[in-house]
């Protein structure tokens, strides 16, 4: 008779799948305990906020750069009469 096995190596992988109760160490006890991680996730998002706007802000000029420069090859290549 064939014996199946259940397959175990989601849990191998999942780290959610291991309930531990482990107090926190090292960088981890630090932040939690001095109420620092907020501080750094905001630093992390303004940060992450000031590169979308200088993304932006590069688009909308190479867009002007890019109109200006074809409305100027347009003028060029019209005949002069």
């Amino acid at each position: 008779m064939l014996q199946v096995t259940p397959d175990t190596t989601i849990a191998l992988f999942d780290t959610s799948a291991a309930q531990t109760t482990a107090q926190p160490q090292g960088i981890e006890r630090v932040m939690l305990a001095e109420n620092k991680l907020p501080v750094v996730l905001a630093v992390v998002l303004i940060v992450w906020a000031a590169v979308l706007l200088l993304l932006l802000r590069t688009e909308r000029r190479l867009s002007r750069v890019e109109q200006q420069l074809a409305e100027a090859e347009r003028i060029a290549d019209t005949p002069r009469t």
